[in-house]
């Protein structure tokens, strides 16, 4: 489903004050859950990306980028996603390959491909089954790591974390501040911050030192004890083609318009933009609309990889246009003082961790 627009006002307006109550009961039932859970812990170390909101803000990247940073500490990971959009409940160990996003969802296909990616609606099963290497849950395995990376679990209060980081839209924040469904937050915020260790502010395409999202990163720094650090969306590869040919862009994620940025930024100038809801079911319509859309106007077809994940596997009009489609992939990029903060937050669940099982 699409956000209401009205969700991303700089203060609640009248729908918005009209939802307060069911807004208030949501809250409630947050609180409730977390106060009445046990959380269970894992044999191994547990570090969590999630954001404060409803919608798309980052977390894939950052996930990503984590593991980057484990990886170069010498220590192998996993990551272990509910599957949202997924027809599999799990355990389930992602073939990026064989695997379809009806499935097990399009992010942790994305995961899947940087490294041993484990689906599961029941955190805690997942988290044993990664701990003791389970190959009776999909017929394959992983090898044995030393950390997972679980992803989109900040609301999730079974399974304890030792590092638990949030990532915010830079250029949106929180939008009105108010809790579904008078506002995009998930929980209140209060009681969002006591549950992480850290907050990344995405910048987006935008430079470390843009202004926007300045004033929601002071409110940060003076609310959060924590560290908040700052990134940037950068492409993967080389982009430079991207300005040399007439594109058409089209994306399904829970902000289109930062991939058109991301283009943007580039160089680039697509003759047609085209926006579907956060984790959208592409149709033979869609698909048709698209092809011949870019043949109208001699275009290439440009798209997220989430969205070209979700194409996969597709027949007909939906299998030519995941062939036809390229796929723009991004990282997310600290600057070096950010990036040895993360990396030492990283160094420290791990160093408790072990003082912990002593």
């Amino acid at each position: 489903m699409r956000e209401p627009t009205w969700w991303y006002e700089n203060s609640p307006g009248a729908t918005a004050r009209l939802l307060a109550p069911a807004a208030a009961l949501w809250g409630g039932l947050v609180r409730r859950r977390f106060a009445r859970a046990t959380p269970h812990r894992a044999p191994l170390p547990v570090i969590c990306i999630g954001n404060f909101t409803a919608g798309g803000t980052g977390k894939t990247p950052l996930a990503l980028k984590v593991a980057e940073l484990i990886r170069g500490m010498g220590l192998a990971c996993a990551f272990l996603s509910r599957g949202y959009g997924g027809r599999l409940a799990g355990p389930h160990w992602v073939d990026a390959e064989r695997d379809r996003a009806k499935d097990v969802g399009d992010e942790p296909l994305l995961l899947a491909a940087a490294g041993p990616m484990l689906i599961s609606r029941d955190r805690v099963a997942g988290a044993r089954a990664i701990a003791a290497r389970d190959i009776t849950a999909s017929g394959g395995g992983a090898a044995a790591v030393d950390l997972i990376i679980m992803d989109d679990g900040l609301q999730n209060p079974g399974l304890a974390k030792d590092l638990t980081i949030a990532i915010v839209d830079g250029a949106r924040g929180i939008g009105n501040g108010c809790v579904i469904p008078a506002g995009p937050l998930r929980a209140p915020l209060d009681f969002q911050l006591d549950l992480v260790d850290a907050v990344v502010i995405n910048r987006g395409s935008q430079a470390h030192g843009d202004a926007s999202g300045s004033d929601f990163a002071a409110r940060l720094r003076h609310d959060f004890e924590g560290p908040v650090l700052e990134a940037r969306v950068v492409p993967a590869v080389d982009g430079a083609w991207l300005s040399a040919a007439p594109l058409v862009a089209f994306a399904g994620i829970g902000v289109p318009e930062r991939f058109f940025a991301t283009l943007a930024a580039l160089g680039a100038e697509p003759v047609a933009k085209v926006a579907y809801p956060d984790h959208h079911a592409f149709t033979a319509a869609d698909a048709r609309h698209l092809l011949e859309l870019a043949r109208a106007r001699n275009a290439t077809l440009i798209t997220t990889e989430k969205d070209r994940a979700r194409l996969a596997g597709g027949e007909g009009a939906l299998g030519e246009l995941h062939r036809a489609a390229g796929a723009l992939p991004i990282r997310l990029e600290l600057d070096a003082r950010d990036e040895g903060r993360l990396a030492a937050l990283i160094e420290g669940a791990i160093g408790r961790r072990v003082q912990r099982s002593r």
